[in-house]
């Protein structure tokens, strides 16, 4: 496999960011090259060369999603865009690879795997659900589903480090449970995927670990970070209950690795890459 072989859609967002770094030779096009909403710009497109799509790009906005506007975005980059880049994927014979999410559950199973039927609670969700159903339509495909990730650019981690190095004790839910997911570690699975010929499907990645409440992973921000701020629990419904269009959201978001690791690939616990993460922050 070659880094040129390899085409980024979503290049200059969280994963795409990462994503160029593992393959710098990688080839990918701002909208005005290509807009992968546009069933013609795709089609228009000069694919010659390229075996592997990476596809990167999401609409992440899931209160935004609620609102007319974004809910027409959402459907367009969520799914209308799947079905277009499975189309040249089936066409001209290259691989998909699509990223997935913990929003296509209703949180209801305290541990989703592959093979749980569809049932999400907001637009984004269904939206991310849609385009699930579409990317599994490509010959040659690999969906990964994820949840909670943090790289380059805002993220939750960024957001808790800054408020408690301004002296904030922040409350935060309780009752939402999962694992990180570092963009380094969807990387590693996606490459491992790639060059390792694994079997086409679904794919649960997210960093390995006990499952935690984002209070939880508050205070090992802070501990991290060695930083005395307090903590208060909340709850989901308490802490969004005087603002508005707010989606719902899964109560339990851990996925099962056992798919992934059985093909050899080794997960890397949260905690781990955390404390990696923190300490790259706190040294820029």
């Amino acid at each position: 496999m070659k880094d040129s072989e390899i085409f980024i859609v979503g290049a200059n967002g969280q994963l795409g960011t990462a994503l160029r770094k593992k393959y710098p030779k990688a080839k990918h096009a701002d909208i005005n090259e290509l807009d992968i909403t546009k069933k013609e710009s795709i089609n228009d497109f000069d694919w010659s060369g390229i075996k592997y799509i990476l596809n990167a790009a999401a609409f992440t906005d899931v209160d935004g999603a609620e609102n007319q506007k974004g809910r027409i975005v959402a459907w367009k980059v969520n799914a209308e865009a799947v079905t277009n880049l499975v189309d040249v994927s089936n066409k001209k014979d290259i691989l998909l690879v699509h990223i997935s999410s913990d929003y296509v559950f209703d949180g209801t199973a305290k541990i989703h795997t592959e093979e749980e039927d569809y049932s999400p609670l907001s637009v984004y969700g269904a939206s991310k659900a849609a385009g699930d159903i579409a990317c599994s339509i490509a010959k040659k495909h690999y969906i990964l589903r994820t949840s909670w990730v943090i790289g380059d650019g805002k993220n939750f981690v960024k957001t808790m480090l800054e408020l408690g190095q301004k002296g904030v004790d922040p409350a935060v839910v309780d009752d939402q449970i999962g694992r990180l997911t570092f963009t380094s570690e969807l990387v590693r699975a996606i490459d491992h995927l790639l060059t390792n010929k694994c079997e086409y499907g679904t794919y649960n990645v997210t960093n390995s670990g006990d499952s935690a409440s984002w209070a939880d992973i508050t205070r090992e921000i802070f501990k991290l970070s060695n930083l005395n701020n307090k903590v208060s629990d909340t709850t989901t419904t308490e802490y969004y209950k005087d603002k508005q269009g707010i989606a719902p959201r899964p109560l339990h978001s851990t996925l099962s690795l056992t798919k992934i690791n059985s093909t050899g690939f080794e997960s890397t616990d949260w905690g781990a890459d955390l404390e990696r993460y923190i300490k790259k922050e706190i040294t820029k």
